[in-house]
C-alpha cells in the first residue's frame, strides 16, 4: 500500500521561511511524477507544484514562483519543497500527491494526510 508522510508543517510569520518533507513508501516509484497542492479554508485544492521523476521537469503555480522550490532524493524516496518569502495568503494544509507519468495530473492517485502551515501577518 502506498503511503506519503508529510513533515515539517508549521507557524511562521510572514517572510519567513518553512521546508516540507513528504516521504514516500510502499512500492517503487520509477516514472512516477510527485509534487504538491494545498487548501486553504473555505477554498478548493489548488496544484502548487510538480515534479518529474528524473527531477528534470519541474513546473510551479504562477502564486508560488520564485518563492517555492521543489526537489527530489529517489535514494530516500523523498520531496521536498522550499518555502520562502511566506506570505499570510500561503496559509493552508499542504498535501504531498503522486501519480504515474511525467508530470502531476488535477486529481493525483496518491494523496499524503496533509500537513498544516501557517503564516501569521
Amino acid at each position: 500500500q502506498v503511503q506519503l508522510v508529510e513533515s515539517g508543517g508549521g507557524l511562521v510569520q510572514a517572510g519567513g521561511s518553512l521546508r516540507l518533507s513528504c516521504a514516500a513508501s510502499g512500492r517503487t516509484f520509477n516514472n512516477y511524477a510527485m509534487g504538491w497542492f494545498r487548501q486553504a479554508p473555505g477554498k478548493e485544492r489548488e496544484f502548487v507544484a510538480g515534479i518529474s521523476w528524473t527531477g528534470i521537469s519541474i513546473y510551479y503555480a504562477d502564486s508560488v514562483k520564485g518563492r517555492f522550490t521543489i526537489s527530489r532524493d529517489n535514494a530516500k524516496n523523498t520531496i521536498y519543497l522550499q518555502m520562502n518569502s511566506l506570505k499570510p495568503e500561503d496559509t493552508a494544509i499542504y498535501y504531498c500527491v503522486a501519480n504515474q507519468g511525467h508530470r502531476i495530473g488535477p486529481n493525483p492517485n496518491y494523496w499524503g494526510q496533509g500537513t498544516q502551515v501557517t503564516v501569521s501577518s
